[in-house]
């Protein structure tokens, strides 16, 4: 069966390389960005494969609107893809209060602003998958990068309690948990807070000049993702959650171990927390 997607933030990165794995596939696209003319070729060059709508995740009616129409043009939408985002680094005291506001509107609000409104036509079908790009930051926040974990730790949790109310009905949900990825993420998505000298030696300090010197030398193939998303929206027995990349599977073994390691050395203590007998 042709599966219609419906992809935010599809101009470039993980959303544009997506995009076309799944024309690819034999799919068809609603391609979204804020600025539309940037999908113009994609949408030119798969002219009855490809709606190409303007949709700015911040702005709610603009949502429903690019929901109706992808409706209205395909009859349905079978795959979400929450994938529009916006990064920032910086030490939380770094940050102003409209980098704030941006990042929260984007990744989070954002993404619920796009899940509500698919969300009816899915349950109304009883079938439906949602693709939550998240990141290793969503699993471990790194010194540096905390706003961007609030984010994506807020995006994790949504989605693990929106995948036990809608599985019920027919809707699964994919937490997609990427590491470095060559893409524009670091480059001209990424955004920058003004230095804190005292930060400067700090984890978040090199953080800063860890991406800085990234960009264009991530290890891992963009392809690769959208193959591995394609395929696990295909399998009936997927997981909740598919980190991405050995920089992601490691890291994230590692403070699930840590995790546990504290759960079980501090047990008793965490237990001790019961009235005393009458």
């Amino acid at each position: 069966m042709t599966r219609i997607w419906f992809i935010t933030g599809a101009s470039a990165g993980i959303g544009r390389v997506l995009a076309e794995a799944v024309l690819a596939h034999g799919d068809r696209v609603v391609a979204t960005a804020r600025r539309p003319e940037t999908l113009a070729d994609l949408a030119e060059t798969h002219p009855a494969d490809v709606l190409a709508l303007p949709c700015d995740v911040t702005q709610a009616d603009q949502v429903k609107g690019a929901v109706a129409k992808a409706v209205e043009w395909a009859g349905r939408i079978d795959v979400l893809v929450n994938n529009a985002g916006h990064g920032l680094v910086g030490a939380l005291e770094e940050l102003s209060d409209e980098q704030v506001e941006r990042v929260l509107n984007t990744n989070v609000r954002g993404v619920l602003t796009v899940t509500r409104a698919v969300l009816p036509h899915m349950r109304a079908r009883r079938e439906g998958h949602i693709v939550q790009l998240s990141s290793v930051g969503g699993v471990v926040g790194n010194p540096g990068h905390a706003l961007y974990a609030t984010s994506k730790f807020a995006l994790e949790g949504m989605s693990e309690a929106l995948a036990g109310e809608v599985g019920a009905l027919g809707i699964r949900v994919l937490i997609v948990e990427p590491g470095p990825f060559r893409t524009e993420f670091t480059g001209r998505s990424m955004e920058f807070s003004e230095p804190i000298e005292d930060y400067r030696e700090t984890p978040a300090g090199r953080l800063r000049e860890h991406f800085s010197r990234q960009h264009g030398r991530q290890p891992n193939d963009p392809r690769r993702l959208a193959d591995a998303v394609i395929r696990l929206v295909d399998e009936p027995d997927a997981p909740l959650r598919l980190p991405l990349g050995p920089e992601a599977v490691n890291r994230i073994r590692d403070k699930l171990r840590r995790q546990l390691a504290d759960l079980e050395r501090w047990e008793k203590l965490s237990l001790d927390t019961r009235y005393p007998e009458d």
